[in-house]
């Protein structure tokens, strides 16, 4: 790692390639393509003290080009904004899905690192936002419109992009009726796409209902199944949900991985088929509308 001496401070001609400000944050290395950064707006795993956080800029997920190069990108990704001032979200979500597109050998090997398909995560939008050096899954609500950003560092450190609010992860092509499976989370979300089922997921165990409800009216579905992740939060969070979309689907069922996995992704990386998803499905008893009738 550098000296502090080595340290100097960005400018208007040398803005920092994290965050792309011209005030504040530190580089280190040559001008035209720096080995380090300690910035003080973006986040990382390593704190430098009062300075900001540090950020190493080396080749451990897409490929690192000089930052004058990606400057304009950066600049424009941190900056749109709407009218109102709070960052463009759909425009963000917009430019790191076409990074993908324009790198799609970065995106197979996220891919590969998550167990996943490129389709399943091309359904989803996925990008990569160089600025944050982290992949991008936009959240929506059941008409489509981003309300928020997951974001998630090649190290797996997951946050959300400021000013956001929580939504669902909704892939692209999802027809009325039929069988509509709802999970946590969009990497769970895209194993069951890879499975085969038309499935959307929620932001948390606990998180996303009202839209969950809302895109449910708008889908119409036959029968909805709840794959609750194999933890105590996970169960008590998918019975919430049941209790919630029970009057909105003729067929309701809750179903988890087996003993030992966690989640539908883990299912899948186990060798989880199809055929067991359908098992578990089949094997469910069909929650229903609880009506209490009070006699005076």
């Amino acid at each position: 790692m550098s000296r502090r001496g080595d340290w100097q401070r960005v400018s208007k001609r040398r803005r920092c390639p994290v965050c792309g400000r011209a005030d504040w944050c530190l580089y280190a290395g040559p001008a035209d393509a720096p080995t380090a950064v300690i910035c003080a707006r973006v986040e990382s795993s390593k704190r430098a003290g009062e300075a900001g956080w540090l950020h190493v800029l080396r080749n451990d997920g897409p490929v690192w080009t000089p930052w004058r190069r990606n400057l304009g990108r950066a600049i424009r990704m941190m900056t749109t904004e709407t009218a109102d001032g709070r960052p463009d979200l759909g425009k963000l979500a917009e430019s790191a899905a076409k990074w993908c597109g324009e790198h799609p050998e970065a995106l197979a090997r996220f891919a590969r690192s998550l167990g996943l398909s490129v389709t399943s995560l091309q359904r989803l939008a996925v990008g990569y936002s160089p600025p944050r050096r982290a992949w991008s899954f936009p959240m929506t609500d059941a008409a489509g419109n981003v309300l928020g950003i997951r974001l998630r560092s090649p190290s797996g450190r997951k946050w959300s992009v400021r000013g956001g609010k929580e939504g669902l992860f909704v892939p692209s092509g999802m027809e009325p009726g039929g069988r509509l499976l709802v999970c946590e989370g969009p990497t769970d979300t895209a194993a069951l796409l890879d499975l085969g089922f038309p499935t959307v997921g929620r932001p948390s165990c606990m998180g996303g209902v009202r839209h969950v409800v809302e895109l449910v009216q708008r889908l119409h579905p036959a029968e909805a199944v709840i794959v609750a992740d194999h933890d105590e939060p996970g169960q008590r969070g998918a019975d919430w949900l049941a209790s919630s979309l029970a009057a909105y689907v003729p067929v309701l069922r809750v179903i988890r991985p087996p003993d030992g996995l966690k989640d539908a992704r883990a299912w899948r990386q186990a060798g989880g088929t199809a055929a067991d998803v359908e098992a578990a499905i089949e094997a469910a008893e069909p929650r229903r509308l609880a009506v209490t009738v009070q006699v005076t």
